[in-house]
């Protein structure tokens, strides 16, 4: 037992030794973090919007087939009118029973309506025939349309240059930070950044089934701002 004993505490001597004559750890890196951020602004080229056909029946089938009649319709207008079907994708297809109300009192009439939502996501690559595209769509029996999207089909050289002007001001900001606490600016020890493209949004619903409008819907894509901002970790010497 007394032999293990001396074991254990030549063991212990030992280590402590090493620990004595290890070389001592580097103080931590001094660092300043800043966020820049750059823009380009776009005119954009391309379109997207949601558009559907909603139904309510008091069976289901009723419902389901006048739907499907309606948005077989809405779909051969879309490529009649030259949407390519690779750009016209089904997104949404639901039933669901609906309690029916009076109108007068508001109070449950104890009976039920069937609703069907069909709805398409459509690509309009010819943005100056979206106003006629959207009366011939509401024409052939469309009866919802939401959330038209702006964007820009080949965004990438202004992006690089926006993530270029994003970096400069990064960079001028840790400078000025370095001057002004007396410290030398070293090295970039991390960098990241993200891409933020607000789309000006267009919610509405139409009626189906009527004329030909006069003049196609007014519809003004404007200007699209593209924002990159970056993250970026200097050394401080």
């Amino acid at each position: 037992m007394k032999t293990k004993s001396i074991i254990f505490a030549a063991a212990a001597v030992f280590a402590l030794i090493l620990s004595a004559c290890a070389p001592a750890g580097s103080p931590a890196t001094r660092t300043v973090s800043v966020s820049g951020s750059g823009t380009a602004y776009l005119v954009p080229d391309i379109a997207y919007i949601y558009v559907g056909v909603h139904t309510e029946k008091l069976t289901a089938s009723e419902a389901v087939t006048e739907n499907t009649s309606q948005t077989q319709q809405m779909i051969k207008s879309l490529t009649d009118f030259g949407i390519d079907p690779k750009d016209i994708r089904t997104i949404n297809f639901s039933i669901y029973p609906q309690d029916k109300y009076d109108p007068l009192t508001g109070t449950p009439t104890g009976e039920k309506v069937y609703s069907v939502d069909n709805t398409v996501y459509v690509t309009i690559r010819d943005i100056s025939k979206l106003g006629d595209l959207l009366d011939t769509v509401v024409t052939a029996g469309a009866n919802t349309v939401n959330s038209i999207q702006f964007d820009v089909a080949n965004k990438d050289e202004a992006l690089k240059s926006a993530r270029a002007e994003a970096v400069k001001n990064a960079s001028k900001q840790a400078q000025e930070l370095a001057d002004a606490a007396g410290v030398t600016l070293g090295d970039i020890q991390s960098i990241g950044f993200y891409d933020n493209a607000p789309y000006p949004v267009f919610d509405g619903k139409g009626g189906g089934g009527g004329a030909v409008a006069e003049a196609a819907v007014p519809v003004q894509p404007g200007q699209l701002t593209f924002t990159v901002t970056v993250n970026v970790t200097y050394e401080l010497k």
